[in-house]
């Protein structure tokens, strides 16, 4: 379900779906947190990576802050796409994402997340910005999958 999440793919996980009624406290939370249902969400029962960043509500300069800390870079993936599906992402981490997923050689979610900083240029009319993630994402799509 995470690794959907930081590939950007925003649907129910069935994985969890099929054992949720029998999912403890810290299963059902973290579920609840990569689904971007926050209210209500004890921050102590989830991985210590996403605690800071549920407790400060993930605001502007409070979420780059908290993705910058998340070491692990799966971790700090999936903290960005919560935030993307929450709507509380700027460029900056848009950014930090796609450099984590480009760093780390995974190609589904550096599509995702190159998708959409393209969207973005374009929607801001940055034609020269978008130019250059068009041929980004041109170039990893040319590329193999491993």
């Amino acid at each position: 379900c995470a690794t959907q999440v930081a590939s950007l793919v925003f649907e129910p996980c069935t994985g969890y779906l099929a054992l949720a009624t029998d999912a403890q406290p810290p299963e059902q939370s973290y579920a609840a947190f990569i689904g971007g249902q926050w209210t209500g969400l004890d921050p102590k029962l989830l991985p210590t990576a996403y605690q800071g960043l549920v407790a400060s509500h993930a605001g502007a300069s409070a979420a780059v802050s908290q993705l910058k800390q998340i070491e692990d870079p799966l971790s700090r993936l999936v903290a960005a796409g919560v935030l993307l599906q929450r709507e509380r992402i700027s460029g900056i981490e848009i950014g930090l994402a796609a450099e984590t997923a480009s760093n780390q050689g995974w190609r589904r979610p550096l599509l995702a997340w190159l998708g959409v900083q393209l969207k973005r240029a374009q929607s801001a009319g940055d034609t020269a910005l978008a130019a250059r993630l068009q041929r980004r994402l041109d170039l990893v799509l040319q590329t193999p999958a491993r």
